[in-house]
């Protein structure tokens, strides 16, 4: 796989030039003991959680002056304890999440510039068009740990049962419902169905932007670049299309979540389906064989699009609270987000692309087999334009998906209500 030349790929997404950054850089020193409290769902999460306590162990070891307090919750609620402690007084420093938060928390007025608290040198590391996804009104305020498109996982001992070739995923749409047509035939061995490809459909954010990244599939698009609903296209109703048209064939579980998807392929139960490239340590959690059987491809071609996808990433999502505090913060950030720490991180638990130019050839990357087959989408995102309500906005979509499928509702009547419910949501 050539790193270098998607490195070189993602400098050139959707911009022809870098941003620059100010040089706002936190105090490099603090006095005295510090304490920084940092949000992080992924210590409940069982293929997370030595990871996460061995970066709290190493960092207080280097830095003895500073000590790491951690702040946890669900997945699905990490955000509100965030927002209800800062209610009342108590801040955290940094939150780990998802890029796809980082507007809402803008609109709290909890997030920071990153160029407020980091230090430009490091900044200046990062793929300016991977920055660019992070911007609100022009300014960063995420920085991401590592990113990933949405990528098509597939089961290449179903592929061979079904008399594919497992070298030969599907490029189209149009190719994938072939595919599809025979591995749906399919048992597993204890004759349960084997569902012949997943597009996560259920009520939560994330499934409305792997449903925005299918929708970039097809060259559609949601919102403008002025954040304005932008669906009178025809990308947009050929996706929406598609998921009807998988419902119909039986190819598709109905109302899954990413979690549900991840489950059935690991079981070899689903042939196919779309996830970020992290999603494999679901997987493997669930059958550690599963590193056997699945490979990796660029997202599909529909329509007239050149299957482009959605850029996602992990990432911190910075709070100022002080020039001492931001200085614990910044060396905590530095500390996490290089090769020493992540290195064996994205090898053995979240395959995923680097962020910064200067990780582009570590080894865990170069030599991963899981992301070698989706490597060239890397230089095919597409940014969604950040609003506020870009949460309630992902909902409104699953919600779409949802009533042309489970509700078998006409598309076009469907589009038209989503166009009255969402504009109203994302206007609020």
């Amino acid at each position: 796989m050539n790193i270098k030349r998607i490195a070189t790929s993602l400098l050139v997404l959707t911009l022809a030039f870098a941003p620059v950054f100010a040089a706002g850089q936190a105090e490099s020193a603090q006095e005295g003991p510090v304490t920084i409290k940092v949000a992080n769902y992924a210590l409940l999460e069982s293929g997370y959680e030595p990871f996460w306590k061995s970066v709290k162990s190493g960092f207080e070891e280097a830095n003895p002056d500073i000590t790491i307090e951690w702040v946890t919750a669900p997945y699905g609620e990490i955000v509100n304890q965030v927002v209800n402690m800062a209610g009342g007084g108590n801040k955290v420093d940094v939150i780990f999440g998802e890029i796809d938060w980082v507007p809402g928390l803008v609109d709290t007025g909890l997030a920071a510039p990153i160029e407020d608290i980091l230090p430009e040198a490091f900044i200046n590391d990062f793929y300016p068009d991977v920055l660019k996804s992070f911007e609100v009104d022009g300014t960063p305020y995420g920085i991401p740990l590592y990113v990933s498109p949405y990528v098509l996982y597939y089961n290449k001992d179903l592929f061979k049962q079904a008399g594919l070739d497992p070298n030969k995923p599907p490029k189209t749409y149009d190719e994938m419902l072939g595919y599809a047509e025979k591995l749906s035939k399919l048992k597993d061995k204890n004759g349960n169905k084997v569902y012949a490809f997943g597009q996560t459909t259920a009520s939560v954010p994330v499934s409305g932007a792997s449903l925005s990244a299918m929708i970039f599939n097809f060259g559609g698009e949601v919102l403008d670049a002025n954040g304005k609903l932008s669906v009178d296209n025809q990308g947009f109703r050929q996706a929406i299309e598609m998921v009807q048209l998988l419902d119909e064939k039986g190819y598709n579980p109905q109302n899954a979540k990413l979690k549900d998807l991840r489950n059935l392929f690991a079981l070899g139960q689903l042939a196919m389906y779309y996830d970020q490239s992290w999603g494999f340590n679901g997987i493997k959690s669930i059958n550690p064989d599963a590193v056997n059987f699945t490979a990796s491809a660029e997202p599909l071609v529909g329509g007239q699009g050149s299957g482009q996808s959605l850029l996602q990433a992990h990432c911190f999502i910075l709070i100022d609270n002080g020039d001492a505090r931001s200085a614990a913060l910044s060396k905590f950030v530095e500390y996490v987000i290089s090769e020493d720490v992540l290195s064996g991180y994205l090898r053995d638990l979240t395959p995923a692309y680097p962020a910064k130019k200067s990780m582009a050839s570590m080894e865990s990357v170069v030599n991963n087999g899981i992301l070698k087959g989706a490597s060239p989408a890397a230089g095919r995102v597409k940014v969604q334009t950040f609003i506020p309500r870009i949460s309630d906005l992902n909902l409104e979509l699953c919600a779409l998906a949802q009533a042309v499928s489970v509700g078998n509702e006409d598309v076009s009547a469907a589009i038209k209500k989503f166009k009255e419910t969402a504009a109203v949501k994302i206007s609020q």
